[in-house]
């Protein structure tokens, strides 16, 4: 199976024709995701196919194409490219909003993860009480970026994301204690990006124990690691 991008449907459907030299009543297509002009420029959608043969099927790409996805030319985009249209939406982005702040630098390491630095006047703002404005930028800014290029970014407000994993670090080496001493234990309540990052280090430090978060009545989370249950054989 193949994943076509195009800006329309009817584009998509072309290029799927095209790529299997055949009729598009042959093929067997799949529409993932359908097309958004997005809001003052930013955010657009392609419009995402995934496409396979009718007498074929077996997921290989048509015609010697390697690559899992087609766009508009015939190379992908460079990642550098694809760094400064990042930059630029981001840039376009603040400037229509209400905050005194700019894009400090937007960089993709070696495993193509997208970083993104901001920086101004009104960070603390922008963060928000208990990180709740971050945590709000940052799911849109990783849904934009995994929807339209299928990769996965960072954020980093001031130098907030730094504090909050010092912070949390500290505490999980602390917490960590209880877990060797008793096998099992909860964290304490947690809010924003903490409970991520406190799930993130804890299944790192304990990959084969059982580590989730738990919702309390309140409403507040906790992550609770012990032991996984194994049920004996009858």
């Amino acid at each position: 199976m193949v994943k076509i991008v195009a800006p329309t449907l009817e584009e998509a459907y072309k290029k799927a024709s095209q790529a299997y030299d055949c009729s598009i009543v042959d093929l067997d297509i799949e529409v993932v995701q359908a097309p958004s002009r997005g809001f003052l420029g930013l955010f657009r959608k392609d419009a995402v196919i995934n496409v396979a043969h009718k007498k074929e099927k077996t997921g290989k790409p048509a015609k010697g194409e390697t690559a899992s996805r087609i766009t508009g030319s015939d190379e992908i985009e460079s990642i550098a490219k694809i760094r400064d249209e990042i930059e630029e939406g981001i840039t376009n982005l603040i400037e229509v909003s209400c905050f005194d702040a700019y894009v400090k630098k937007v960089t993709v390491d070696d495993a193509h993860v997208v970083h993104i630095y901001l920086d101004g006047e009104d960070a603390a703002l922008m963060i928000g009480k208990e990180g709740y404005r971050y945590k709000a930028l940052s799911y849109m800014l990783h849904n934009w970026i995994k929807l339209k290029y299928n990769l996965t970014s960072t954020l980093e407000i001031a130098s907030f994301l730094e504090t909050q994993k010092q912070s949390i670090d500290k505490y999980l080496a602390q917490f960590s204690q209880r877990v060797e001493e008793g096998g099992r234990a909860q964290t304490k309540p947690l809010d924003g990006i903490l409970v991520k990052l406190a799930l993130e280090g804890l299944r790192k430090r304990y990959p084969d124990k059982y580590v989730a978060i738990r919702t309390l009545k309140n409403g507040r989370k906790v992550i609770v690691v012990n032991d996984y249950i194994q049920k004996e054989a009858k």
